[in-house]
């Protein structure tokens, strides 16, 4: 169950940020609200973090990783460190030439970001200069990719998942103690994020100093070893970051509808809570995980942990799912409307939000299948199923978004998702990477009734209700909060009657052995 354990402890890690992340939103709706400030900024969010998903968290980490785990499993420390150090010095030359070279390119390169926003010109010149004051960002969160690929690769998970804590942190400050005054409010929130990046970064850095595991910094050369991490960066620069780049996908779309950008930015964050808490988390812990024990020869531990992963996952997923379904709007209202943002932005985002939710189990699905193949440093065939998802996305999103508005898109970005995932399942299960074990065949279906349960209990219970969710203030984080305590219980109750799972599975997982 160590496993497990370590998956508690990330996961936990980013509950904190993403519930600071909340506070986040929490502040930007009352704030800035749907405008074209809001929107402006909310492209700048966009760029640099598909870059980051694109290529520090995916292409970066699935190619890195592996190499730096094995080097460590079977050369030892100094060995791993060795190829870290010249990683770095390469890594670095060229994110500040990328860096500085998109910052100059901006005015072009948002013509293909927000083709909607070239009849409004102020809405355009924000959403310019914002984005090239958040750029840095990239680089920062590139380096702490490489950093935080090492502390987990020694098992040390705990820094690399609390660092997003400080993003929270900051933008929360700038947000209560500097916009309220400020002139360009969208202008100071970009900033935050710039500095935000560079706390990460140094937090890391210090880390990684506690670990034993201090870079130097060299000149960059372009060895066997680098060009190898290259050769499998390439491929992994859609694979890695698919996800991301299917709601960028929808973000360019969304441009041409009134306010849609942020109906789509404030659904997407209540929907990467339980994506970034649960599956995030098992991607990040199971990729040095299966890529160690594969090393070692070790293919019966390997496919252990992998069973337990997708168990664990879909344990708290499909309930999550089930709730996000049934109660999208009571969630979008309580949380959000206050201030600048009103009903009908609520109803609009809760609409987004079950779309999004509709895919959680998929998206999940992607996060444990993907390191089966990263492990084994293929990641030619993440990119061919990628390349066929995002051809399908684009297609839908822009059928969709014809047919029946902004809400096209995230139904199309949970489509497209759900055929990634059978793409990359079917291949594993025809390689025997992914053969199911009698424990998670026999609880998966009670995971399922379970969950199905929770939902009706969910859905009778906001009935019930609903005159405190139609009222205003604290009487709607009243319903809330007795909605939510009521669907763990249900749920729990269920699990335990159904033997979706057992006491002593949460025992073993939050054991300090464990973890």
């Amino acid at each position: 169950m160590a496993l497990i354990g370590s998956i508690v402890k990330v996961g936990s890690l980013t509950g904190v940020s993403r519930a600071l992340g909340f506070a986040r939103d929490i502040l930007l709706a009352h704030l800035l609200g749907t405008g074209p400030m809001a929107d402006a900024f909310f492209i700048a969010m966009r760029f640099p973090n598909l870059f980051r998903q694109m290529f520090a968290e995916g292409a970066f980490n699935s190619a890195f990783v592996p190499i730096f785990a094995g080097r460590l499993e079977q050369q030892g420390v100094g060995a791993a460190r060795d190829f870290a150090e010249r990683v770095l010095a390469v890594l670095l030359f060229w994110l500040l030439f990328f860096t500085v070279a998109a910052q100059i390119a901006m005015p072009w390169l948002m013509h293909a970001i927000a083709p909607g926003f070239i009849d409004e010109p102020a809405k355009f010149a924000y959403a310019v200069q914002f984005t090239q004051v958040t750029f840095p960002y990239l680089l920062f969160m590139s380096l702490t990719a490489l950093q935080g690929g090492m502390l987990n690769s020694v098992h040390r998970y705990g820094s690399a998942a609390a660092a997003p804590i400080l993003l929270n942190i900051v933008m929360c400050a700038a947000l209560l103690f500097i916009v309220p005054w400020a002139a360009e409010p969208g202008l100071v929130l970009s900033w935050s994020v710039a500095a935000a990046g560079l706390c990460q970064f140094l937090w890391l850095t210090l880390s990684c100093h506690r670990a034993g595991m201090d870079l130097r910094l060299r000149m960059p050369r372009l060895d066997s070893e680098i060009r190898r991490l290259l050769r499998l960066m390439a491929p992994g620069l859609l694979s890695g970051g698919v996800t991301q780049i299917n709601i960028l996908v929808g973000t360019i779309i969304a441009t041409g509808f009134p306010a849609a950008v942020s109906y789509l930015y404030y659904a997407d964050r209540v929907f990467q809570l339980p994506l970034g808490v649960i599956g995030a988390a098992v991607g990040v812990v199971l990729l040095p995980t299966l890529t160690r024990s594969l090393r070692a020869g070790r293919h019966d531990v390997a496919m252990h942990n992998l069973n337990r992963c997708i168990e664990f996952s879909m344990s708290l997923i499909l309930p999550a799912t089930a709730a996000l379904l049934v109660i999208p709007v009571t969630i979008m209202t309580t949380l959000f409307e206050r201030g600048a943002f009103g009903p009908e932005a609520s109803h609009a985002s809760a609409w987004a939000l079950a779309a999004f939710a509709a895919g959680l189990p998929a998206f999940a699905l992607v996060k444990a299948f993907a390191p089966c193949f990263f492990a084994r440093e293929d990641t030619a065939s993440p990119f061919r199923f990628a390349l066929v998802s995002v051809a399908a996305n684009i297609a839908l999103s822009i059928g969709l978004s014809q047919a029946i508005g902004f809400v096209g898109i995230p139904i199309a970005t949970t489509l497209a998702t759900l055929l990634n995932a059978s793409l990359l399942g079917a291949k594993l299960h025809r390689l025997e990477h992914v053969v199911l074990d009698e424990r998670l065949k026999r609880r998966l279906p009670r995971i399922l009734l379970a969950s199905l349960g929770m939902a009706a209990v969910l859905f009778g219970m906001a009935e019930l209700l609903d005159p405190l969710i139609e009222a205003r203030g604290w009487l709607r984080l009243l319903a809330l909060g007795l909605l939510v305590p009521t669907g763990l219980v249900a749920y729990g109750g269920l699990g335990l009657l159904l033997g979706a799972f057992e006491r002593t599975d949460f025992r073993k997982a939050l054991s300090r052995k464990a973890a």
